[in-house]
């Protein structure tokens, strides 16, 4: 081989090897653009830009909708639609009816039987996100945007509510040890998930013009407590806290005892109305803000 046909040989393999050491260099990790390196945003250090993203994200798309003014709705997963809880009954009542003696069997018709009753807090919920909805078509002057966490129970039925009522609807989703679906009726740009609790509790208040509480666990305690902590401290403006069924949080909650105790100010009860129907939830929102003559 001649040194001129040598020298282009070794120029070959030279140009293959610098491409090839380029390649491997584009496939490290530090190569990657730093807003899309997964395992860079999840160090513990980059923890402030993750919980400034996760608020930026629904805050920007929310800006861009116009959404201003919403009604947050709290309450359990775990009550089901009236139409789910009758067919699990009917179901509950066939399996007991084949195997009488099945301690698993009359379990579930004890369930069953529970699940209708309390199907009764969907259907309220469902209705009273109707209403809201309904007045904000007719008077987007004063428009309200339902507002809630984005699963099962109370939350898929006030989204249902609203997007029977041919409107649109917020669900804020979070990241659990068991993974939570958002429910099929939330309006699919105002799906979000979240992984960070905090992040989420502020967008349900920061436009928040009420919150409707339906009976639930813990997690509805928690949100409710916290809100009510914020309007006691000043610390969020006042908004119309609205408990549905008195007698199920008068039976849980002793707030005559708090009271007594010196625990809270007899004043501290005025954060705290109780309804028992969703006509009433929205007549308490209707009168404190006026809406047939000012925007809330």
């Amino acid at each position: 081989m001649s040194d001129h046909n040598l020298l282009y040989e070794r120029h070959l393999s030279s140009a293959r090897e610098a491409k090839l050491q380029a390649e491997k260099l584009q496939e490290h990790p530090s190569y990657r653009l730093a807003f899309s390196d997964e395992d860079f945003l999840m160090q513990d250090d980059l923890r402030h830009v993750r919980l400034q993203l996760e608020y930026l994200k629904a805050q920007t798309v929310l800006e861009q909708h116009k959404i201003k003014a919403t009604v947050v709705v709290f309450g359990s997963a775990r009550f089901l639609s009236p139409e789910y809880a009758a067919l699990l009954l009917s179901q509950a009542q066939q399996q007991l009816a084949q195997t009488p003696d099945d301690v698993a069997a009359q379990h579930a018709l004890t369930i069953a039987k529970r699940q209708v009753k309390n199907s009764r807090y969907y259907q309220e919920a469902q209705r009273f996100a109707h209403l809201v909805t309904e007045h904000s078509q007719q008077c987007p002057d004063t428009a309200l945007t339902i507002i809630s966490g984005g699963g099962p129970g109370v939350m898929e039925a006030a989204n249902r509510g609203s997007f029977d009522a041919g409107g649109k609807s917020i669900g804020l989703n979070i990241v659990l040890p068991h993974e939570q679906q958002p429910n099929p009726f939330i309006t699919p740009e105002f799906c979000f998930q979240f992984h960070y609790f905090a992040i989420r509790k502020m967008h349900f208040l920061q436009r928040a013009r009420a919150l409707v509480a339906f009976p639930g666990g813990f997690g509805t305690l928690d949100e409710l407590f916290e809100t009510l902590t914020l309007l006691q401290t000043g610390k969020a403006s006042k908004v119309p806290v609205i408990l549905f069924d008195e007698n199920f949080w008068r039976s849980l909650i002793n707030f005559d005892l708090l009271v007594e105790e010196g625990l809270i100010s007899p004043e501290d009860m005025k954060l705290i109305q109780f309804v028992d129907s969703a006509e009433g939830a929205w007549q308490a929102i209707c009168h404190c803000y006026q809406l047939e003559n000012s925007q809330p």
